[in-house]
C-alpha cells in the first residue's frame, strides 16, 4: 500500500499556477478550492490528499509534520525562518519581488530614526541590521500603501508585481530586498520515512519546471 502524502496548498494565484505542475505529477484535487467549502480535498490518487491553508501557514503545517508537503512563496519561507523544512526546487510560479517602498520623488528618507510598516516584521529586521540602520517596523496585516499616505510610516517593506497599486497610491518602490517565487518545500523526518512517495513527486515537480 502506497504511503499517505498530505500537500499544503493555499488558494489564488500559488493554486492556479501549482495546479499544471500537479498534473504533470499525476495528481488531479477532486474538487475546486475556489469553489469547495472543504479544508481537505481528495485527489485522483489515492493515498494523497490536499489541505487548504493560508498562503503563510504553509511552512508551520510542513515543519510540524500536519503536512510532508507544500508550496510556499519564498517572501513566506524568509519570514518563517525555514527550521525542519528541506527546500529542494524552486518552482518559478507567483514571480515578484521583496522592496521598500516609499513616497514617490522623495529626495532622501527623513532624518532620524525610520519607522517601517509591514507584515515582513523578521526579514525586514534582518534587512536593516545587516545594513547597519536602526528602524521602528510596525506590523501590519494588510492595505501597506496606506501608512506612508498618512503618516503612520515612512516607508514599507512589501511585495510588488507589476507596482501599479503602488503607483495608483503616489508610491514607489526604493531598495531591492530579494527577487520572490514560490518553492517546494518538505518535511524533512517525512522525507526520510517517506523518501519513495515523495521522492517520485519532487522529481515530477523538477521535470515540470525544466530541472534537472
Amino acid at each position: 500500500m502506497a504511503e499517505p502524502i498530505t500537500l499544503a496548498l493555499s488558494k489564488g494565484r500559488i493554486f492556479e499556477e501549482t495546479v499544471p505542475l500537479l498534473r504533470h505529477a499525476g495528481i488531479e484535487p477532486a474538487e475546486d478550492p475556489e469553489s469547495s467549502r472543504r479544508l481537505i480535498l481528495e485527489t485522483n490518487r489515492p493515498g494523497v490528499r490536499i489541505v487548504i491553508v493560508r498562503a503563510s501557514d504553509v511552512p508551520t503545517y510542513v515543519q510540524y509534520g500536519a503536512a510532508d508537503i507544500g508550496v510556499a512563496g519564498k517572501d513566506v519561507l524568509m519570514e518563517h525562518g525555514g527550521d525542519g523544512l528541506y527546500e529542494p526546487v524552486d518552482l518559478g510560479i507567483a514571480a515578484c519581488r521583496l522592496m521598500v517602498a516609499g513616497r514617490a520623488g522623495e529626495a532622501e528618507p527623513p532624518r532620524g530614526r525610520r519607522r517601517i510598516a509591514t507584515k515582513y516584521v523578521h526579514t525586514t529586521r534582518r534587512y536593516y541590521a545587516e545594513k547597519g540602520e536602526q528602524v521602528e517596523i510596525i506590523k501590519l496585516y494588510g492595505s501597506m500603501e496606506l501608512a506612508p499616505l498618512v503618516g503612520l510610516a515612512d516607508a514599507i517593506v512589501d511585495v510588488v508585481d507589476t507596482g501599479n497599486t503602488l503607483r495608483a497610491n503616489g508610491l514607489e518602490p526604493q531598495e531591492h530586498i530579494a527577487d520572490i517565487s514560490s518553492r517546494l518545500v518538505v518535511n524533512r523526518a517525512a522525507m526520510k520515512v517517506k523518501h519513495d512517495a515523495l521522492g517520485g513527486i519532487i522529481s515530477a515537480f523538477r521535470e515540470a519546471v525544466g530541472g534537472e
